[in-house]
C-alpha cells in the first residue's frame, strides 16, 4: 500500500468516526432511556471484549488453534472466579502460558 492510499484510508476512517459520533448525538434522549437500550448498552462492551479475547486466544493465521494461550486464559478465568486482584489474574495467565510453552505446549 503506498503513502497516498494510507492517507486516504486514514481520512475516510476519520470521517466515518465523526459521522458515527454525530449519529450517536442525534439519537433522541427518550430512546436512550428505554430499559432494553440501557441493558444492551451495559452488556455490549462485555460481549465485544469476550469476542476479542476469544479471537486473539484461539486463532492463528485464520485457523482455530488451542495452545498455551488457552491455558493462560483458563488460569485467568479461575483466578477471576476466586476473586483474585487484577494483577494476580494477569500474573497467573502469564505464568501458566509461559509454563505450558516451556513444557513444549
Amino acid at each position: 500500500m503506498n503513502g497516498t492510499a494510507v492517507w486516504i484510508a486514514v481520512g475516510l476512517t476519520a470521517v466515518g468516526c465523526y459521522l458515527l459520533k454525530l449519529g450517536g448525538l442525534l439519537v433522541p434522549a427518550h430512546t436512550l432511556e428505554r430499559p432494553l437500550v440501557r441493558r444492551l448498552a451495559a452488556l455490549l462492551p462485555v460481549a465485544l471484549l469476550a469476542a476479542l479475547t476469544a479471537q486473539q486466544t484461539f486463532s492463528a493465521d485464520g485457523a482455530l488453534v488451542v495452545d498455551a494461550r488457552g491455558a493462560g486464559l483458563a488460569a485467568a478465568a479461575l483466578a477471576l472466579l476466586l476473586r483474585a486482584p487484577f494483577l494476580v489474574v494477569v500474573a497467573s495467565a502469564v505464568v501458566v502460558t509461559a509454563a505450558v510453552r516451556a513444557l513444549g505446549g
